[in-house]
């Protein structure tokens, strides 16, 4: 398969592209580095990045930014950041690169587990992250060509919890949680959330 994998320079976008790319052809994308460049916040940006590339077989995102911060300090600028960027340029990816995606190809999007598992401070990313599941769970009904799209919810990847200065014990190695990105594009599944630890 041909797969688009936007984030492929980040922890998780490295694994994942060492995971699939013995088997597929991956076309790397990051904001300022990759094989392509693309910055998730702009549709204007996701459409160009298609258009330069063509079509694909599969579109992966490990990408999206969204902050961390007390409930009391959030202010717009930080919904802003977490609902412009991890939410709707996640979900631009699927809308505007159906007509790129060939029949029965997927699109698989990041979560991640804070929207069933909040912490203090993560309330904005937490609202993301359920979105994005809502989203896929919704989306999957009304996608034509067979084709699918699935999220998939990471746990603290141990990698950064390290440079963090956290006790990554808790944690799942990028490798460990790349494994759930390639069972959602080799598989059939559409409209599921994936938990990286059920994949290891």
């Amino acid at each position: 398969m041909k797969i688009l994998i936007v984030g492929a320079t980040g922890t998780i976008g490295k694994a994942v592209v060492n995971a699939l790319s013995s088997k597929h052809q991956i076309i790397a994308a990051g904001f300022d580095d990759g094989d392509v460049q693309v910055d998730l916040g702009s549709k204007s940006s996701i459409e160009a990045m298609f258009k330069s590339i063509g079509q694909v077989d599969a579109v992966i995102s490990t990408a999206g930014l969204a902050g961390f911060a007390p409930f009391n300090e959030l202010d717009d600028a930080a919904y802003d950041l977490a609902l412009t960027n991890k939410l709707m340029g996640q979900i631009n990816l699927v809308r505007l690169g159906r007509d790129y995606v060939t029949d029965g190809g997927s699109f698989t999007l990041t979560a991640g587990i804070l929207s069933r598992d909040p912490m203090p401070g993560s309330v904005v990313i937490s609202t993301a992250n359920g979105a994005l599941e809502s989203f896929a769970r919704s989306a999957a009904l009304e996608l034509d060509r067979g084709q699918r799209v699935n999220a998939v919810s990471p746990v603290f990847v141990k990698e950064t919890m390290e440079m963090m200065g956290m006790d990554p014990a808790s944690g799942l190695s990028a490798a460990d949680t790349a494994k759930a990105y390639v069972a959602a594009v080799e598989g059939e599944m559409s409209g599921k959330t994936l938990d990286a630890p059920d994949y290891v």
